[in-house]
Parts: structure tokens; C-alpha cells; sequence
């Protein structure tokens, strides 16, 4: 269980430096990125596969706002802004299979021969859509709740400090 959890934190690590290198941040923002995803990505893996697992979209709130925290601080330490370090390290949670599986029930929703082809067909495109939104909206609002409740530290992350 250990080497899963380790190659789920360095994927999405990698992914997290494929996203954040497309807006070509300072680099030492790399490793900040890819350690804040591995983090996130990883306790999302442990709430959903070890002891009583949690449905996806509660891990995903909490993950998201373990990235949020984390974030905010590394900015902190590292003089620049939350987002350069956020928005990269949520990336690889997107819910893409459940997009995918959203367009594929839309697709059999609109070739179904009979009703009840049709409504098989349209409850996995309501299922999916609904999780999918789901998914969305925690990530958004778990990611920015720290910003937002540690804005004293969040906006002075790229200010000098005041001496005393």
C-alpha cells in the first residue's frame, strides 16, 4: 500500500510540473508545486483506499483544502503568490473520467432506441454530471477558503516582511 500511495504522490507531482511549467513560474516554484500536489493528491489516495474509505467527492474537499493551506505557507517562504503553487497542484484532481463518462451518457442518451435504453442511458449521464459538478465546486472552494481565511499571510506573501 506504501509504494501505491508513493507512485500516486510522485504522478501527480509530475503532473503538477507539467501544469505549472505552461505559465512559466520562477523555478524554484517547481519543487514547491510538485511537493504541494504530491501532498494533496496523496491524501486524497489514503482517504479513498485506507481504512473506512470516504466517497470521493468529501476527499477531494479535504485534499483540496490541504492544498489551499499548504500553498498559502509555501508562499510565504518562498515570496510569491499562492497561486503560483495552488492552481498547478490541484490540476492533476480534475475529474476528468467523470467528464468523459458525462459525454459518453449524453451520447447513449441520444442514440437510445427505446425508453429504457434512454433512461439507464440518461441516469449515468445524471450520475456522472452531478459528481463531476460535485468535484468542481469542493476543489474550488477547498483551494481558496485558506486564501481567504489567511489572507493576512496569503497577500504579504510577496511583500517583504516589516522589520521590528
Amino acid at each position: 500500500m506504501i509504494t501505491q500511495i508513493f507512485q500516486d504522490a510522485v504522478f501527480a507531482a509530475i503532473a503538477a510540473i507539467g501544469f505549472s511549467a505552461i505559465s512559466r513560474p520562477p523555478r524554484k516554484a517547481f519543487l514547491w508545486c510538485a511537493l504541494i500536489a504530491a501532498a494533496g493528491h496523496s491524501a486524497r489516495y489514503v482517504m479513498l483506499n485506507c481504512g473506512s474509505p470516504l466517497h470521493i467527492i468529501p476527499a477531494t474537499a479535504i485534499a483540496s483544502l490541504l492544498i489551499g493551506f499548504l500553498a498559502v505557507f509555501a508562499a510565504r517562504q518562498a515570496k510569491f503568490p499562492a497561486e503560483v503553487c495552488l492552481y498547478p497542484a490541484l490540476l492533476p484532481m480534475i475529474p476528468g473520467i467523470y467528464a468523459y463518462k458525462t459525454f459518453g451518457g449524453l451520447a447513449l442518451c441520444l442514440s437510445s432506441a427505446t425508453q429504457a435504453e434512454f433512461l439507464r442511458s440518461f441516469y449515468l449521464f445524471a450520475h456522472n454530471a452531478l459528481t463531476c459538478r460535485a468535484l468542481l465546486v469542493c476543489m474550488v472552494l477547498g483551494a481558496t477558503l485558506p486564501i481567504f481565511i489567511l489572507k493576512k499571510i496569503a497577500f504579504q506573501a510577496t511583500r517583504s516582511l516589516p522589520r521590528p
